[in-house]
């Protein structure tokens, strides 16, 4: 008898394994025992916005109005006045957009691509055509995204994006047109998942908010049948048909915000109302040991590691390349070179600051690790566990830089509505533009700060783990490194900075 239960329920395994894929194997795993009860606040029971947040029809409503808003900047980016400031594919993309997304992170979480406008388009195309084919097995990583990621930062300054509204046009329907064509062919949310640069930053500077998408109670989730929240819901007659993770985050044994976008579908899809959106401590999961849903071992996995490090290291070049020693260093290399032009320069900056810096300061601290605390492991090993600690500070110079541009260019949005509007809002006033930069500079350096004070209890807690006996020996490398980052940022910020997209600039 036994055994012919046991060969029915191992038919029925293999049977719903290769119907669903990925999503059977992260729901057919054990819960984890012994999980922290989560924190009590949860904002989707908070009144009115709680309730508008559980409904689908307010995401939806977001995701309209977000269209709408990239439809209008594609049309004056390629009908429109090629001049930036009044051009609202330029100015909201690189002025308004990044402050914003930035500021919704520190706020809440990922509230961008919980408003992502790409899935509406992919949802109504896969309306008529659905996907059949899985993402490559080899490809479930993020390599790709990593050089997605560098590519972008990369052509931002090749072909001068801010100053051109006719590129940044095709740049915004590019992003729609690659996510419709990827999610079209392939299952799931492949293009957020192992794709979509934005994303891949949403996911990053996540960590550090004050809000996940989390279980209420893990009980309800070990005597749970269906597994609705990755598997999905049937329609019934009281209720639609509701799509699970799509990106095969188990919630049970999910930890933190990385690769999840905040949608909302396993909170649409769970029949027992058990998931929410809680708060937490910021950057607690930078430093989680143990399998995780949908990512497995952080600590183990370089490509993931390899996207942090870029994330940090990319702020800063980012920041680097407004400030007027990179045309110092531009001359340099072109001398070195022996060249005049711009591309192969430029990818010589940041195959230097992207790759080979990195590698040598995240070996030096791992060296500096291993020898003070007699750790057995390998350097890559230990870099690749300690390059998430980064993460909180590289958000700082993100946030920094992001605010410095959209505070002192808060208003500049207003003379282009004058304008579209024809009069009727006024003439425009093209002087318009936003704080000083002097007012900016300390809120730049607060949150610069914060960045670094996150990093550094990151770190702590880390060396504390791995060394408990000599917890200050392991902490000290990774420290210095985290100084010498901050005092480069700090740098950073105090030269003057060029206000690319506005008149000011």
């Amino acid at each position: 008898v036994r055994r012919t239960v046991r060969a029915a329920f191992g038919q029925r395994r293999k049977m719903l394994r290769n119907s669903l894929g990925p999503l059977a194997e992260e729901a057919g795993r054990p819960l984890p025992a012994g999980l922290a009860e989560r924190p009590r606040f949860d904002l989707l029971r908070v009144p009115v916005v709680g309730a508008l947040l559980r409904r689908p029809a307010t995401r939806l409503v977001a995701r309209l109005l977000l269209l709408a808003l990239a439809v209008a900047m594609m049309l004056h980016g390629w009908l429109g006045s090629q001049l930036a400031p009044k051009n609202l594919a330029t100015l909201l993309t690189w002025v308004h957009y990044r402050g914003l997304l930035v500021l919704a992170v520190l706020v809440a979480g990922n509230v961008f691509c919980y408003s992502c406008p790409i899935v509406l388009v992919r949802d109504g195309l896969r309306r008529i055509f659905h996907p059949a084919l899985r993402w490559p097995r080899r490809l479930r990583n993020k390599w790709a995204a990593a050089a997605l990621f560098a590519g972008v930062l990369f052509s931002y300054e090749l072909f001068d994006l801010w100053g051109d509204p006719w590129l940044t046009a095709w740049l915004i329907f590019g992003y729609f047109a690659a996510g419709a064509v990827v999610d079209t062919l392939f299952r799931g949310a492949t293009f957020c998942k192992y794709l979509c640069p934005v994303g891949q930053f949403n996911f990053l500077a996540a960590t550090v908010a004050p809000l996940e998408v989390a279980v209420r109670d893990t009980d309800v989730c070990a005597t749970c049948v269906g597994k609705e929240c990755i598997t999905g819901r049937a329609a019934t007659p009281a209720a639609p048909a509701r799509r699970g993770c799509e990106l095969v985050l188990f919630q049970p044994k999910k930890v933190g915000n990385l690769d999840c976008t905040g949608c909302l579908d396993c909170v649409y899809a769970c029949p027992h109302d058990n998931v929410g959106l809680l708060a937490r401590t910021p950057g607690a999961e930078l430093d989680a040991p143990g399998h995780r849903s949908g990512l497995g071992r952080p600590a183990e996995r370089a490509d993931l590691a390899f996207l942090s490090t870029l994330f940090v290291f990319g702020a800063l070049l980012n920041a680097f390349g407004m400030v007027s020693p990179v045309y110092t260093v531009e001359r340099w290399l072109a001398g070195a070179l022996g060249t005049t032009s711009e591309a192969p320069v430029l990818a010589t900056l940041f195959a230097g600051a992207l790759v080979v810096e990195p590698l040598l300061l995240m070996a030096l601290a791992a060296w500096g690790f291993r020898r003070l605390t007699a750790d057995r492991r390998t350097l890559p090993r230990i870099a690749m566990r300690y390059a998430y600690s980064l993460v909180p500070l590289g958000f700082g110079v993100w946030l920094s830089h992001y605010l410095f541009h959209f505070l002192t260019g808060a208003l500049t949005a207003v003379p282009v509505a004058q304008s579209l509007a024809g009069g009727l809002l006024g003439a425009p006033a093209w002087t318009l533009a936003g704080l000083p930069e002097e007012a900016v500079l300390p809120v730049e350096l607060g949150f610069l700060g914060l960045g670094l004070a996150v990093t550094l209890a990151v770190t702590w807690r880390m060396a504390a783990a791995d060394a408990p006996r000599r917890p200050l020996a392991g902490f000290l490398p990774w420290a210095a490194l985290d100084g010498a980052l901050f005092a480069a940022a700090v740098w950073l910020l105090a030269q003057p900075m060029e206000m690319r997209g506005t008149f000011l600039g």
